[in-house]
């Protein structure tokens, strides 16, 4: 009898949180090193402010998921929930998106702005008090492609015109898109911004 893979607590949802459900999704990424010599989650969810979206592949390195003494590998459905989650690109994999994301800053800012800063602000951006989701609240017609939403007691991904609705296996459903009030918007302010100066994170199919 074949042996079931084991599901690893290591997959991350538009809110933030980190479930051990199946299915990798199209990027891995990091907020450092979150499990113990068992390869279980200990209670921080962070380790520091550097939390990166990167590619599942890079120059052929192989490793060995939630290997003791490494950085956590996380995993996400897709670039804009890693977005939603608090992530940014890597500098290293994913080198492209990297500069791509710094030239959205940059064009809301005037500023081109290191790791470091675009860190520490996302940082303070993503979290309230308890290390819970911050968010907060836009005009809906002035929400950006990629952006997330919590609508109707879920998640769900902005279009051009409409809303997709956020499943671990993919976007299940469709709706309409608010024309009038305001979202309760997950995506942090620092990256909304840099999704409305045009970046354009990677869906998944579904999408």
């Amino acid at each position: 009898m074949k042996a079931q893979s084991v599901i690893r607590q290591n997959r991350v949802l538009p809110t933030g949180e980190i479930v051990a459900i199946a299915g990798r999704g199209l990027f891995t990424g990091n907020r450092g090193i979150l499990h113990d010599e068992h390869r279980q989650l200990g209670r921080p969810r962070w380790r520091h402010p550097h939390w990166i979206i990167c590619a599942l592949s890079y120059k052929a390195v192989r490793r060995q998921v939630m290997s003791p003494g490494t950085w956590t590998e996380l995993f996400f459905l897709d670039e804009a929930v890693a977005l939603a989650a608090g992530h940014r690109p890597c500098a290293l994999c994913r080198r492209p998106a990297y500069e791509a994301f710094r030239d959205g800053w940059q064009a809301e800012t005037g500023i081109r702005p290191s790791a470091i800063a675009m860190d520490r602000a996302l940082h303070a951006a993503r979290l309230g008090k308890g290390g819970e989701q911050r968010r907060h609240r836009a005009d809906w017609v002035s929400l950006p492609p990629g952006a997330f939403v919590w609508y109707q007691g879920a998640a769900w991904l902005v279009s051009a015109d409409q809303l997709r609705r956020y499943s671990p296996s993919g976007y299940d459903a469709t709706g309409s898109r608010p024309e009038n009030g305001r979202a309760e918007v997950m995506t942090p302010a620092p990256t909304l911004a840099v999704l409305r100066a045009g970046y354009q994170p990677v869906l998944h199919p579904t999408a």
